[in-house]
């Protein structure tokens, strides 16, 4: 029997979730908020310029395989991929930085040639993580973070050590070079925590970096939005933008519809892939799942400070992805999760997408994107930002021995006020909640409404966790629970 579906939000998790349920041959409709789809993976046009305003990361590419595989497709039916070489750099200092490239054999030679041994070390630590990355993305990931009884298989059995302590303690063991442990130790920061916080089984991540190599879709992140988008369409969805939700309709403990602009919308089942503690404030009190001091309780993923930036001319020594590592690494984590503030001295993150894609800028200029990483619910306003972005263009005129602050055309900034209007996101945040060992698999927020019948989330706040590929997951773990309840 056709059931009538609303999802709230239209980025990654909805999106994908979107898809499963219409196969299923439910009547799906999106509403989005914004004006334009992707969530967090909008894109923003300027001048002949484009930009990715939040993922520009392709890792994983496998799950992107088996998402569109579920609907017989393929990623290449949607858009093209480039593999990056070198995927990215991490700066250290003035003409001081260690390029990562596209093979492991290659890396093996970078770090033999930083630190003695460092090779076959990287080679043993590279397949124990390729086995963790086996057993979490291919099984476990996919489980809907119900039952503690998902995590305990034969596989994980043998490897309880690995929860119980962590990634950075482990890469020290084995390294001892601070720029290797540092470039071992970047690919957790996805996840939302500190590598002393994020239990040592989550060294998958160094085999998504290393192992399967850093992507792009030819023309940025927004094409994979847009190959779901024209998935979901040929599937049936519809999709409706400015579509603020007001309420959810809440009739006998069950979901019965939303309220957008005023006008009541009947459904039968509802799924918000916008941020889970916003969604529940769309409900009344007594229907809430999770109290405030729940939420207050929650260790976040950083928010950040965005700059989107159009160059009028190229910019040398640079590559696609470039980490500005030349600042204490330790000191900003403590700043963002430890004792939060706006970091003295914060390392930042710069993308220049025009490297790769001639189409996202005008002839013989460069689009570029610019990150800081800071803690959630700190305080923001315009002067911030200014002196911020005086420090990391500074230094990135030093390191890359360039001037290039009189070529900006222009200059928009985005960060955690912004990430409250546009995203509702709790205190901002810019990924989600972090994935550690305390906020992991079944002891994220649900899946399923506790409170409230037909009512389901999906997305950065529940399981599995922050990123792209979970979030794609999260969209299926969500539609297959629906699914499953609709059988019953």
């Amino acid at each position: 029997m056709t059931k009538t579906i609303s999802i709230i939000g239209s980025g990654f998790s909805s999106l994908a979730a979107s898809c499963y349920l219409a196969q299923q041959g439910n009547k799906v409709i999106i509403y989005e908020k914004n004006p334009t789809i992707g969530g967090r993976a909008r894109q923003f046009k300027k001048d002949g310029f484009t930009f990715d305003m939040g993922p520009s990361w392709y890792w994983m590419p496998d799950v992107f395989e088996r998402f569109f595989q579920d609907f017989n497709k393929k990623p290449s039916d949607y858009y093209e991929l480039v593999k990056l070489n070198p995927a990215y750099r991490v700066y250290f200092g003035i003409n001081d930085f260690i390029s990562i490239y596209d093979n492991l054999a290659a890396i093996k030679n970078t770090f033999e040639e930083i630190e003695k041994g460092s090779g076959q070390k990287l080679e043993t630590f590279i397949n124990q993580a390729k086995s963790n990355y086996d057993i979490a993305i291919k099984d476990l990931v996919y489980r809907p973070g119900i039952s503690p009884l998902e995590l305990i298989t034969k596989e994980t059995a043998l490897k309880l050590n690995q929860f119980l302590g962590n990634v950075s303690a482990d890469i020290r063991k084995k390294f001892k070079n601070k720029k290797l442990i540092q470039i071992l130790e970047f690919p957790v920061l996805f996840l939302g925590a500190k590598p002393t916080k994020t239990p040592s089984f989550y060294n998958f991540m160094n085999y998504a970096d290393f192992g399967l190599g850093t992507w792009h879709p030819k023309t940025g992140m927004f094409d994979v939005i847009r190959g779901i988008e024209k998935l979901a369409l040929e599937l049936g969805v519809t999709i409706k933008t400015n579509s603020p939700i007001e309420k959810i309709i809440v009739e006998n403990k069950t979901a019965a519809g939303i309220v957008i602009n005023g006008e009541i919308i009947k459904s039968d089942i509802i799924l918000s892939g916008a941020d889970y503690q916003h969604t529940e404030t769309l409900l009344e009190k007594e229907h809430r799942a999770y109290s405030d001091n729940y939420w207050e309780s929650r260790i976040f993923a950083p928010s950040s400070l965005l700059f989107f930036i159009g160059f009028n001319k190229k910019i040398e020594n640079i590559s696609h992805h470039a980490l500005f590592f030349d600042t204490d690494f330790d000191q900003h984590a403590i700043d963002i999760y430890d004792k939060p503030k706006w970091p003295k001295e914060p390392l930042f993150y710069a993308n220049f997408p025009s490297k790769t894609d001639l189409t996202c800028a005008p002839d013989g200029m460069e689009t570029g994107f610019f990150l800081i990483p800071l803690a959630p619910g700190i305080e923001d306003n315009q002067s911030l930002r200014e002196e911020y972005f005086e420090k990391i263009i500074t230094r990135f005129e030093q390191l890359t021995e360039q001037e290039i602050r009189n070529n900006i055309i222009f200059k928009e900034s985005f960060c955690k006020n912004d990430f409250v209007q546009h995203y509702n996101a709790y205190k901002g945040n810019a990924y989600g909640m972090a994935n550690t060992l305390l906020q992991t698999a079944f002891l994220r927020p649900k899946l399923k409404s506790k409170k409230v019948h037909n009512l389901y989330f999906t997305g950065q706040l529940t399981v599995p966790g922050p990123g792209v590929p979970p979030a794609l997951i999260s969209g299926k773990l969500a539609a297959e629970l629906i699914q499953k309840s609709l059988r019953s």
